[in-house]
């Protein structure tokens, strides 16, 4: 099939009709260096750099600081951006905070979500303490996972609307998952019971994983290792499953 009638038409200097064809520029596509270094090249755009860029920054002042002191014009001091740059990705500071909180909450989640099947293969008991040594993992996790327990203290000190929203909107998976896992230990129970004690037993994990950095200090002194989380582990797994199966 003939192109002629398709393309754009004009005439040259002896009268003669000739087609020319128009090529339109494409936006530049910038390519990762962490995709040069394994596996195929990962295509990214300046606006999901500049994205990514506010995300870490505001991560880090979040930690730092809290939601109410860290300012827009903190983070975009940090993040090198304009604040409109702000607006477009996440709609101002309530929207940007609103993120940072769910991906803290799904790295510190994914585990427990992941290994959700895998658990119910298990024996009880041996589920519960797969289940508490996953919840104690982040005592020994450095960087994100860290600045994440940060910003989660400042919840517990100053809790703000929009973290209570999150929660609302995104914990019922992980709590499903550690619902089913009391269940096991108490079949007879009602939901709301079921409910508590899934709270309970995510409690007996985080007070450490919280108070991580207090751990180190006196009078506890302890030192939080590898060897330090598999002792915590079976202590509290043994506390928890004595608990869930005492006689009620």
């Amino acid at each position: 099939m003939s192109l002629r009638p398709f393309l754009p038409q004009s005439w040259n200097s002896r009268g003669t009709r000739i087609c020319t064809l128009r090529l339109r520029r494409r936006p530049h596509i910038w390519i990762s260096n962490g995709g040069l270094k394994s596996g195929p090249a990962i295509m990214t755009r300046p606006s999901e750099i500049t994205r990514e860029r506010i995300l870490k920054a505001a991560e880090r002042l979040f930690a730092e600081r809290g939601y109410e002191a860290t300012s827009v014009r903190a983070i975009v001091a940090k993040a090198r951006v304009n604040q409109a740059a702000i607006n477009y990705h996440f709609a101002g500071k309530e929207g940007l905070y609103r993120e940072v909180l769910r991906t803290a909450f799904h790295a510190l989640t994914e585990q427990q979500l992941a290994h959700g099947e895998e658990a119910k293969a298990m024996s009880r008991e041996q589920a519960l303490s797969e289940f508490v040594r996953r919840q104690l993992q982040p005592l020994t996790a450095r960087d994100d996972v860290s600045r994440y327990m940060r910003i989660f203290n400042w919840e517990t000190a100053r809790p703000t609307a929009i973290f209570r929203k999150l929660v609302r909107e995104e914990a019922a998976p992980f709590m499903g998952v550690a619902v089913d896992l009391v269940r096991r230990f108490m079949p007879g129970a009602d939901q709301r019971t079921l409910t508590l004690a899934a709270i309970w037993l995510i409690g007996q994990c985080s007070v450490f994983v919280r108070n991580r950095e207090q751990l180190a200090e006196p009078p506890v002194g302890i030192t939080v290792d590898d060897e330090a989380i598999e002792r915590i582990a079976t202590l509290v797994g043994g506390w928890a499953i004595g608990g869930l199966t005492r006689p009620g």
